[in-house]
């Protein structure tokens, strides 16, 4: 079964098809959605816009479509930056500066990775809907090469090393984006 990814991340795409297929389920590859894919994301939730990407990328294409949004939210911060973690400053490494900054002085490091995922039939209409999340804390360094945007700073709990310093392996078998798609798995399994 062929689903179209609603994202023009190829990381993302990778990491998923990685996933997926080291829990077995050969029978689903993801495909990434085709150039010009780029919704307007101005939903209130994880959950309103990963709707909004899924139902674009099923009308450009006509498949079932399956698509996230994802981002980290810090308990000091008021759950900053939430919805704007991908767009909390120009690059990565000052979205890291940003993060690390706001955060100088304060003890309260708490903060989780939430993702949402909506799956749509070729329609754009909501299939299922699934959601996970990774808790622990904001280090004040960054730690480990892997991964990719604020990985290097998120010390999950139960863990001495950071998201960035996980294999790929060990990283999906925690993070929200892993969990969210278990979940979601199973139910497109028995379609």
């Amino acid at each position: 079964m062929k689903i179209t990814l609603g994202t023009g991340n190829e990381h993302k795409v990778f990491e998923i098809n990685t996933i997926v297929k080291s829990l077995g389920f050969d029978n689903i590859d993801f495909v990434p959605a085709p150039k010009g894919f780029n919704p307007i994301e101005d939903g209130d939730s994880f959950e309103d816009n990963s709707f909004i990407k899924a139902k674009e990328a099923s009308l450009m294409t006509g498949m079932i479509s399956l698509a996230d949004d994802s981002g980290l939210c810090i308990e000091a911060l008021n759950g900053a930056p939430g919805l704007y973690s991908a767009r909390y400053a120009g690059s990565q490494d000052e979205k890291i500066a940003r993060v690390l900054n706001e955060l100088d002085g304060i003890d309260n490091r708490k903060a989780k990775f939430v993702c949402s995922m909506t799956l749509v039939d070729k329609d754009g209409n909501i299939l299922h809907r699934t959601k996970g999340e990774c808790h622990g804390q904001i280090i004040k360094e960054r730690k480990g090469v892997n991964g990719f945007g604020y990985d290097p700073i998120f010390l999950p709990d139960g863990y001495d090393i950071t998201l960035a310093e996980m294999t790929e392996e060990g990283k999906n078998s925690i993070s929200h984006r892993g969990r969210a798609l278990r979940a979601m798995l199973e139910f497109v399994d028995k379609l």
